[in-house]
């Protein structure tokens, strides 16, 4: 496994990945405004770009293999957490604790969004290993990374907008979310894409 002084990169992409994929799911919860553009977009937005980048290190260290069990991991941490979100805003509680509505209003409709998430998240996800793994072996890894990126994003920001806002929200802003996605994700998936290069391969040929 490679190292830059005592960090374990390998280590610290899958970590990252898992960590963004939750991260982005409790942030989903919220739609904002985005800054100068005025479109309605959900928080999770502004770090689920990452995981595609984070994927793809993630299989340069470890191989498609093992990239596709870290996609699946996440996957089930997600539901976990939900199941875990869920256990405790039913538990009675403390009459001193004036926060249960807060609470149920807030991280109890993660469940729609947690459920979008895992789909959309291992449709999309095993088409960027995919991508990568073909585009890899013929041109290189920054190309790998931007066009399996421009393809995960596309089917993510698709799959995770309908299931989780479609009937819930307006029509209109549904379709502006996912517009949002779309040009947040291409934004950050470029500039977080040449991170592929600090990453030295230790995947070997046949596991990518």
């Amino acid at each position: 496994m490679e190292k830059i002084g005592k960090i374990n990169l390998t280590l610290l992409s899958s970590s990252l990945y898992v960590a963004s994929q939750i991260f982005a799911n409790i942030l989903s919860t919220k739609i904002a405004i985005l800054p100068i553009l005025n479109l309605a977009i959900d928080g999770g937005t502004v770090i689920y770009p990452l995981t595609f980048t984070l994927r793809d290190l993630v299989h340069k260290t470890l191989g498609k293999r093992n990239a596709r069990q870290v996609i699946v991991i996440a996957a089930a941490l997600n539901g976990l957490m939900f199941a875990l979100l869920w256990l405790v805003g039913k538990m009675a509680p403390d009459p001193a604790w004036r926060f249960q509505a807060a609470y149920e209003q807030i991280l109890l409709p993660v469940g729609r969004i947690v459920l979008a998430s895992i789909i959309a998240q291992i449709i999309s996800e095993l088409i960027d290993t995919e991508v990568f793994s073909l585009i890899y072996k013929k041109t290189g890894d920054l190309t790998a990374v931007l066009f399996s990126n421009l393809a995960g994003l596309l089917v993510d920001s698709i799959i995770f907008t309908l299931i989780a806002f479609l009937g819930n929200l307006p029509l209109a802003t549904v379709m502006q979310i996912m517009f949002t996605n779309i040009l947040i994700k291409l934004i950050i998936s470029f500039l977080s894409a040449p991170a592929i290069k600090l990453v030295p391969r230790s995947a070997k040929d046949e596991e990518m």
